[in-house]
Order: C-alpha cells, then structure tokens, then sequence
C-alpha cells in the first residue's frame, strides 16, 4: 500500500528507554510523526504516545531474529534524501517514503558485553549493523536530519524543539559529530576484540583506539591545561574502581594512582608503596600491612607529604590513624574497613579510592600508546618479570638466599621508577631511592644520600639498576655506601670493567638480561 509522505517523522529505535516518553511527547506535540521497531513501539504506546512501528511502514517484517529491521530503503532513502533537491523529493513522494528527520538510536552495548567476558561467540550478537547504518546515513545528511544516541542529548533537543519547532544547523553538525566519533569508537573496540580472537602477532597496519570519555578533570597537569579522562574497551581498574570521599580526582591524581597501583601489584598482597610527581617515595613488603606503611614511609618522609598511597590489601583503623596524620592527596587500597573509613573521612579533601578484587591479579599485558605532535607510540606493556626465573651470577661471590629476595623485590620497585633507576632494597622495603637522572652514577648518589638521609641501613642491602652500568662508577659509589649485592641487565661494552669493580668491593652481581626503562 502506498503511504502518504508526512510532513516529519522521527525515527525510533533504542535499547535505552531513559528519558525517551520525554523527548517523543516533545516530538508528538510538535507534530511529527514517530515511527519505532517492536521493543521499541511497545515502550511508547504504554506511556500513551502514538507510534507506527517500522516494519508496518516498510511492509517488511523484521527478520532473522531481529537481525534485520530498518534495512530498507524506505528508510534509508527517508533519512538520506537532499530536502533541497526537488528530484530527491520528488522520489519520496512517488515511492510514499517519509522523510525522516530525527532518528534516534542506541547501538547493542557490545563494549559492556567485552567487558563482561562474553565469549567470541555470544560477542557476535551485539555488533550492531542497523543501528550504525542509520547513525552514519543520519549524520552524513546533518543538513536536515537531527540525530541522537544517548539520553544525555535529550533535554538540549527537547528545548529547541519547543522553542523553535526544529534543531539549529550547529546543533545538528555537533550530534553529527558525536555519531563519527561513536561509530569510530565501537568499530575499535570491535577490532580489538577480533585480533585478538585471530592471534595476530605484531602491530597491525591499522590501530584503532577507541576512546570514550569518563569523566572531565579540572585541568591537565597544570592549571593553563585542559584534561579529561578516557577509556578503552578493555577492563580497566580506573574505570571499575570507587571513590568513596574527598574531592574530584585531578589528571596529576590519576597519573600517580597509576604508578602507586602498578608498583604494590608488582610486589605482591601486603604492600604498600607512596608515589610522589608518579615515582615512588617508598615501598614495603614486609608481610604485614602496618609494618610495610611505616617502613614504606621511612624511606622518604619528606617526599611522601602530598603523596599518593597504595595499599595491597585491607586499610584498617590502626592504619588510618597513623596515615591520618600526614597530609596525602589519594590512598587508593583493596578494601577500607569501615572503621577506617569513618576516620578517613574527618580529612574532607582526601580522596580515599578502592579497586575491585579482579583486578589486583598479575597484568595480563596490553599496549601503551603515548599520542603527541600528530603521532602516537605504541608499545606492548612492560609487564611481569620472566627474566627473575633465569638471573646469571657474574661475580665470584653468589647471592644468598636473603640478598635474593633483597635483589628481587629492588627489581620490582626499579621498574616503577623513572629512568636513570637506582633502588637499594633489604627484605622488607626500600631503604633509598634514586630516580629521574641523566646519567646513572648521579642516580646512584642519590639513592645511597636519601638512605643516609633516612637513617636506614645500607650494609649489606641491595641495589637494583633498570639498565646497565655504562661505567664501573656507578657501581663503586654503591659498593662505597655499603651495599652487599646489585641486580642490572648487563649488556655493557664495559661489562667486564663493571664484573671486576664489583669482584674487588666484594659484591655479589647478577644479570637478567632484560631492561625496564620507564620514561612515560
């Protein structure tokens, strides 16, 4: 049956039913026209709004199980069609195809069900294929068509539409906007999840990085800067975690939540680590959660005022009260017993944070991308040590089995921390930290200065290095503070001058064979 062409319709096809009686009352009392699919129609007739589902219109019922709806070209060719072209309007009152200005459409929530571990299988259900085929036909042809995807868009429409009877160009080209940057984002989450499905090696011709925004922040790193905070579609413990109090999380915040996290991961449950400018302050591991915040303490007090805390395990009340009095910015744990968090709540700008279980796992490795100057970085993540399995002893005084603890925990800790990396290490935490340096024996410096400085006890700990020794220097001012064992790649032209410096302090030195240098 031939249709008469309205004068407007609105096209109506969501999953998310917030907010939508609102904005199809809006639509209805302006006299446009709704037509919807099933779930849809259904939704709408029971909030008393008048709707002609899609499939009554095309005269082609829905298929597949659903899988196809409003392919069609009385649809398409309704939202494509030039409204200034007199043959293209011409056309859709011969074939009495609607001219479609408004569509309004959610996409299946395939990232949510990535997330959720959906099998490969199950995944293929939610890849949209009309909802994206609307989205895009709808913004290409922004001129004339409004087109909204989430409930968050409404009110803006809704204003318009009741003051003005339609949508401004600029408010259309902006939602245009909004769908490429969709579709864009969802294609990459959808890539991702078939390469890996695929087991392709290596770094594709094309990488897509779908971003979506969680939240704005109040400024980047410094107050000039503008920030935001982002999300792939993979699981992510700063998009699953909570915050429980204290004020809005800050780029900074989040740069060094980040680093405190990866550092106790590494070390394993009952750690405890203080980041300050994304290095560490300090970090324990001595078995029990209050030991390891005063000994992770210890190691710098000064630096740690206005430090972030992480805690790999449970914050008591006995804890609160002893980080109670040091002004930080963030303690992000496991779990705050809920003693502890009545007295962290007495500090109002605290922002206490905790990470759900699931996450405090080994990392199961990712790519990291830094994107500047028109480029972006890419690289796999540095994570786990396989190579502490394999160490090589090179001097003739091998580690026992305490300064193998001492060594591999120094390890761990110097993988976290900014290159040039000195960490000198006993069995329970840190004892002086040297980060950040253009060359390796200042680093060295440093880390024996802050031990001394802390009062810790250098005999007989040992140090770690992220890189090899380029010279034996470095290795002298270590073995001059007192150190009885070092950890570093090797793989120095001078390796042997380094080997021998070590043998005459009487150092035991093993090599891993792999670096971590941390310059992000």
């Amino acid at each position: 049956m031939k249709r008469t062409p309205k004068a407007s319709t609105a096209l109506i096809s969501v999953t998310d039913k917030t907010g939508l009686p609102e904005i199809a009352a809006a639509l209805n009392e302006k006299g446009i026209h709704l037509i919807a699919s099933s779930g849809t129609k259904a939704f709408l007739e029971e909030n008393g709004i008048p709707v002609e589902e899609i499939s009554a219109y095309t005269a082609s019922p829905e298929i597949l199980g659903g899988r196809v709806k409003t392919l069609h070209p009385k649809i398409h060719g309704g939202i494509l069609a030039d409204r200034d072209n007199p043959e293209h309007m011409r056309t859709l009152a011969e074939q009495g195809t609607y001219a479609i200005d408004y569509v309004i459409v959610n996409l299946y929530p395939f990232e949510e069900k990535l997330q959720a571990g959906l099998t490969p299988e199950q995944l293929i259900e939610y890849i949209d294929i009309g909802g994206i085929t609307l989205l895009r036909a709808a913004a290409k042809n922004h001129r004339h068509v409004t087109v909204l995807t989430s409930p968050a868009q409404y009110a803006a429409v809704i204003g318009e539409v009741k003051a003005k009877g339609s949508t401004s160009r600029e408010t259309r080209a902006h939602l245009a906007a909004e769908v490429f940057a969709l579709t864009a984002t969802y294609d990459a989450a959808i890539a991702h999840s078939m390469r890996g499905v695929s087991g392709a090696e290596g770094f594709p011709e094309r990488l897509p990085i779908g971003l979506s925004k969680v939240t704005d922040v109040r400024y980047g790193e410094n107050p000039h800067q503008r920030g935001a905070l982002y999300r792939t579609a993979a699981a992510s413990p700063f998009t699953a975690m909570t915050q429980h109090q204290g004020k809005e999380l800050s780029f900074n915040n989040y740069l060094d939540m980040i680093g405190a996290f990866t550092l106790v991961r590494d070390l394993g449950p009952d750690s405890v680590a203080i980041i300050k400018h994304n290095n560490p302050c300090g970090a324990a591991w001595c078995g029990d959660i209050m030991r390891s915040w005063k000994r992770a303490l210890k190691t710098d007090t000064v630096s740690a005022f206005g430090g972030v805390v992480a805690v790999h395990g449970s914050v008591s009340a006995d804890l609160a009260t002893e980080m109670g009095q040091l002004f930080l910015e963030v303690v992000i744990a496991r779990k705050i017993e809920p003693a502890a968090a009545a007295l962290l709540a007495k500090k109002k700008n605290l922002r206490v944070v905790t990470v759900p279980d699931a996450y405090w796992g080994a990392p199961t490795g990712g790519r990291l991308a830094v994107v500047t100057n028109g480029v972006a970085l890419v690289q796999d993540e540095d994570a786990g040590f396989p190579e502490l399995e394999r160490v090589e002893t090179v001097t003739s005084r091998k580690p026992g089995d305490a300064d193998m603890v001492a060594l591999k925990m120094a390890w761990k800790v110097a993988k976290n921390v900014k290159s040039n990396a000195i960490v000198i290490a006993d069995e329970e935490g840190t004892v002086g930290i040297g980060a950040g340096q253009m060359s390796r024996i200042d680093s060295s410096h440093i880390a024996a200065r802050k031990a001394r400085e802390a009062g810790l006890e250098v005999k007989g700990a040992a140090a770690a290095s992220d890189a090899f020794f380029p010279f034996a220097d470095g290795v002298v001012e270590l073995a001059r503070a007192g150190i009885g064992a070092l950890i570093q790649p090797g793989g120095s032209i001078r390796d042997e001058e380094v080997i021998a410096a070590a043998n005459e302090a009487g150092l035991a030195m093993v090599f891993t064979g792999r670096r971590h240098f941390r310059h992000v």
